[in-house]
């Protein structure tokens, strides 16, 4: 948790040396842009406590970002790499029903992946910047409230 005026912006560094509740995976996209996937539950298939389930083929005619168990949309990249020059191997996981697949796909098929990961990671960050600006105008809020009643001593600063 942040102090109140504190101007730290990295909100991921909050954990415990100790503390397993999260995983971080680093991934690098096609396109040399590089992510980090941040798992905040423990689960087997992450922390590898128990065996991960066997991956399955994908069909290259669907969209990767979509589960083909559930349906859902937030299916990522665990993993990828060349295959070919005109390949990519990819393993997918969902994280709604814990779905694992793999399979080796064109490049069309993996920049548009990619497309869909970017355009995922621009709605994340515009939900940040509205959260950080909906939590400072609350903190201006409180701060002019207690600048109006004289609740602020010499020692808060």
């Amino acid at each position: 948790m942040l102090k109140s005026g504190s101007r730290r912006a990295d909100v991921w560094a909050v954990s415990e040396p100790n503390d397993t509740r999260h995983y971080v995976r680093r991934v690098v996209l096609p396109s040399g842009k590089t992510i980090e996937v941040v798992y905040f539950e423990e689960h087997p298939a992450v922390t590898g406590v128990a065996a991960a389930p066997e991956p399955t083929e994908v069909s290259t005619d669907t969209d990767l970002h979509m589960c083909g168990s559930c349906g859902s949309d937030l299916v990522y990249p665990l993993e990828w790499e060349e295959a070919g020059a005109t390949h990519w191997e990819v393993a997918l996981r969902c994280p709604n029903c814990e779905w694992c697949g793999s399979g080796v796909f064109e490049q069309s098929v993996v920049e548009r992946f990619d497309e869909e990961l970017d355009h995922g990671t621009e709605s994340l960050v515009g939900d940040l910047r509205r959260l950080v600006a909906a939590n400072m105008e609350d903190e201006i809020e409180r701060f002019v409230q207690a600048l109006d009643c004289d609740a602020l001593l010499p020692e808060d600063f």
